[in-house]
């Protein structure tokens, strides 16, 4: 038999002290491929370029074909035509210098790690709305 214990809250001598697990660690935020995010700003980047300059050369074509026309877009059947074509034009360089933009911020966040985290919330974004967009800086829920 074992010796009385002289205090009331005194482990008992051949029991352990019950050990608790660790609890698990709390998980990480998702590994970006950066290089492969890297790549597709680079692609994207390009992509804006070249439009653009599609574009410029669009809007050109559009001015010089206006030259030659009426200046009365109300009475000239090819006047509200140009007029739709050059605005639908600007509204897409403007949208593609925008992205341009974006591109530029989403490659310095990289360099600055902050990539793949909402500007808003400062959570996670999804790697598969990076995927669709890599230039995004929010989250699903910020958007």
């Amino acid at each position: 038999m074992s010796p009385p214990r002289t205090d009331p809250l005194a482990p008992e001598p051949h029991h352990s002290e019950p050990t608790h697990p660790e609890p698990p660690p709390l998980p990480s935020p998702v590994a970006l491929d950066v290089e492969a995010f890297r790549a597709a700003l680079a692609r994207e980047a390009a992509s804006a370029r070249s439009l653009l300059a599609s574009l410029g050369s669009d809007i050109a074509d559009i001015v010089e074909a206006r030259r030659d026309s009426n200046n009365d877009d109300e009475h000239d059947p090819e006047g509200a035509t140009l007029a739709f074509e050059r605005s639908q034009a600007d509204a897409l360089r403007r949208s593609a210098q925008d992205r341009l933009a974006a591109i530029d911020h989403a490659e310095q966040r990289l360099i600055d790690g902050s990539y793949g985290t909402c500007v808003v919330c400062s959570g996670p974004i999804p790697v598969g709305r990076l995927e669709a967009r890599p230039w995004a800086d929010r989250c699903v829920s910020c958007v």
